[in-house]
């Protein structure tokens, strides 16, 4: 898992890291199934391409390379995986 969104995006979703995703790995984005009912955004770990592009295109700095994540949200990195995970 190359970025890891973390508990700033709750209750925010703004959605700027989507618009310039290059893979489209951040979901749910509006209009796909389960988006109105997500506290957050989640990107997906098979799918990143570890390019940065989200990171600074976070208004909440919620974004974080895995490695790099605050201490206090290091349970968003197993979150983040499980949501790709559920099912």
């Amino acid at each position: 898992m190359a970025y890891v969104i973390t508990q700033p995006c709750i209750g925010v979703r703004d959605a700027s890291c989507v618009d310039v995703c290059p893979v489209d790995c951040i979901h749910p984005s509006s209009g796909e199934p389960g988006y109105e009912e997500a506290e957050q955004l989640f990107i997906n770990p098979d799918e990143c391409i570890d390019c940065g592009a989200c990171e600074p295109a976070c208004p909440v700095t919620a974004i974080f390379e895995e490695s790099a994540v605050p201490d206090e949200w290091k349970s968003y990195i197993k979150i983040n995986a499980d949501f790709f995970n559920q099912g």
